[in-house]
């Protein structure tokens, strides 16, 4: 079984940002990877760190696995709110734009051809791999400051 935790995340919002992931087999951490950039968002963020992991996936062959994120806004966004955003022509329920759009049919596309099970932890609870993307992540912050 692969586990995934990914985070991301902004030093101001709009602001420096990084993103990163860890992929694990069978409890035994196999890659950790990590990005970020000088000025984005914080959302953006968190749907990069989760593109990036479902994307080595793909490319590395492996169809299934279990997703964990510390964000509300991803794991909703994948698992309930996109179903109502495509059928309304990417429109949100109050007729605006859904934001991020970009990212959100990227990742729609990547979930659809994969095997995901989307699960939120609360984020600095002290879960061991949870902790370390979020390390990740200021690590790519600082570069940028």
């Amino acid at each position: 079984m692969y586990t995934i935790y990914t985070d991301g995340g902004c030093s101001g919002n709009p602001g420096p940002g990084g993103w990163g992931f860890v992929l694990l087999k069978d409890s035994v951490l196999i890659v950790e990877k990590s990005g970020g950039e000088k000025l984005t968002t914080n959302n953006k963020m968190e749907l990069t760190a989760v593109i990036e992991a479902l994307t080595f996936l793909k490319e590395n062959g492996i169809a299934e696995a279990e997703v964990y994120t510390d964000s509300q806004y991803v794991k909703n966004g994948i698992t309930s709110w996109i179903h109502s955003w495509k059928r309304n022509g990417w429109r949100t329920a109050g007729k605006g734009e859904v934001k991020n759009r970009e990212y959100w049919v990227v990742l729609d596309s990547l979930n659809s051809q994969l095997g995901i099970s989307w699960n939120w932890v609360k984020g600095h609870a002290g879960i061991m791999w949870n902790e370390r993307v979020d390390e990740l992540t200021q690590i790519e912050i600082a570069k940028f400051r």
